[in-house]
């Protein structure tokens, strides 16, 4: 009875996996192709319909050269300016502000490392992962070259507003600590006020139940199960490095390239290395799931503070809903596909009863709303292993005065994809959130002197227990 039990068990496990890696093999095969088609169409419609757009750039950057930038960072399998061809995964909103970055950071590669990336994109320079780190992680010390970076005169007289999704809000919290701790070699002056302010669009600050869905190991948060959609993931993902299409990675770049996998530098003995665990960022840990586990993530948070001169303000998004006491999708036609399967896991998942909990206090119930990719209770703000200061709001009107130092935060019903990538899927809702974060980050957050939003109260409510 038990061997016929665990025979079941088995087959449904396989059976999702197969659902679930074909799903995904979908969608990022549409996403692929849809950037290829756009990019042979805009090259196309160039060719035909030649136009004379000069003499517009020279006034477009005048404009905006006392204007500090508003920089989006990307989460998790994320891309920036320049990679997919036109595609854009801010689904466009970059063009709603004059003066907008969207740097392209390692897709899957550490918290860490895009912190460090992220620094020299903007301030110039060869990226330097730092000595230690690159010791004991495996990989090189040294990056690409930003050239003059794309801002030189970054410093805390000219700060900067960052926008994170996903894993994005980490990387930006990050990099203001790192900022803070002057943590890179040659740039003494840096500190946390280099930061104005900070955005997080369904962030991951806390870690998701859906790393361990996904193969994630759950009693350290680190290893990965030996058969799991992960498991299909790291080997394709170490076969696209090693083979090192120069055209390919061009257009689409996971960000391991310090790391020296190609077949150039390594041999095919170089391969069986990396697939059987021996060598590359999955043998050593350096790379993001381990840091979007509960576990990772506390550790991580463990080190990084809530600064009192920076403003933040978070959006956590949910496709979930209460009902006969259970926490069920709350819906199908408004969850994509890719994600709806993921939506009804994580809203039953349960920690396994023979593993430790991952922190103490924890409840398997405040951990079932999610957006089918990340905890909504983890994206609000820092909570593990120490909560930082913050106020839910149900709507901007609610806040007469922004004050630093605290995180303000909302809860959006919507998915994990909801705001990227695809704006017709958001609708009106898209443009609602970008307008509303890209007028605070211009009208409404200064460092010195905080700002009243218009028509608004004078009290924030405090943060629902």
């Amino acid at each position: 009875m038990m061997m016929i039990k665990l025979w079941m068990v088995t087959c449904l496990q396989l059976a999702e996996l197969f659902v679930s890696s074909v799903v995904h093999l979908i969608y990022g095969f549409y996403i692929f192709s849809t950037a290829v088609a756009g990019d042979v169409s805009q090259k196309l419609s160039d060719y035909l319909f030649k136009s004379n757009v000069g003499g517009e750039t020279d006034q477009s950057q005048s404009n905006v050269e006392g204007l500090p930038p508003i920089v989006l960072v990307h989460g998790i399998f994320g891309f920036g300016k320049g990679r997919l061809g036109g595609l854009s995964y801010f689904g466009g909103a970059e063009k709603k502000d004059e003066r907008v970055l969207v740097p392209d950071l390692g897709s899957l590669t550490s918290i860490y490392d895009r912190a460090r990336e992220l620094f020299y994109y903007l301030k110039g320079g060869r990226v330097d992962f730092g000595e230690e780190h690159s010791d004991a992680c495996g990989h090189s010390r040294f990056g690409r070259d930003y050239g003059e970076g794309q801002y030189p005169e970054w410093n805390e007289d000219h700060p900067i507003h960052f926008v994170g999704h996903s894993a994005g809000a980490q990387v930006i919290r990050l990099l203001q600590q790192m900022l803070a701790d002057k943590a890179f070699e040659g740039f003494e002056e840096t500190n946390e006020n280099w930061v104005l302010s900070v955005t997080s669009l369904s962030g991951a600050f806390n870690g998701t139940t859906r790393t361990y869905l996904d193969g994630m190991r759950t009693d350290d948060g680190i290893s990965m199960k030996p058969i799991c959609l992960l498991q299909i993931c790291r080997i394709g993902v170490i076969m696209y490095d090693w083979l090192d299409i120069s055209w390919l990675k061009n257009y689409y770049n996971f960000g391991f390239d310090h790391f020296n996998i190609s077949w150039k530098r390594t041999g095919v003995r170089g391969l069986v290395d990396c697939l059987v665990g021996n060598s590359g960022p999955f043998a050593t840990g350096d790379w993001i799931l381990p840091d979007l586990t509960i576990q990772g993530s506390t550790s991580l948070n463990s080190n990084l503070q809530t600064f009192p001169s920076t403003y933040y303000f978070s959006y956590a998004t949910k496709r979930t809903r209460r009902m006969m006491g259970m926490t069920v999708p709350s819906g199908v036609l408004g969850i994509h596909p890719m994600l709806f399967l993921r939506v009804f896991q994580m809203s039953q998942w349960r920690f396994p009863q023979d593993v430790s909990p991952p922190y103490k206090g924890y409840r398997d119930e405040e951990w079932q709303e999610n957006d089918g990719a990340m905890n909504t209770i983890s994206m609000t703000h820092p909570r593990l292993p120490v909560e930082h200061p913050s106020r839910f709001i149900r709507s901007d009107s609610e806040c007469q005065t922004l004050q630093p130092g605290i995180w303000y935060y909302k809860i959006v019903e919507a998915d994990h994809i909801t705001f990227i990538v695809n704006r017709e899927r958001a609708g009106v809702q898209f443009d609602l959130i970008y307008d509303s974060i890209f007028q605070r980050c211009r009208k409404h957050v200064f460092r010195k002197i905080p700002q009243t939003l218009p028509n608004q109260s004078p009290r924030c409510p405090s943060s629902p227990r």
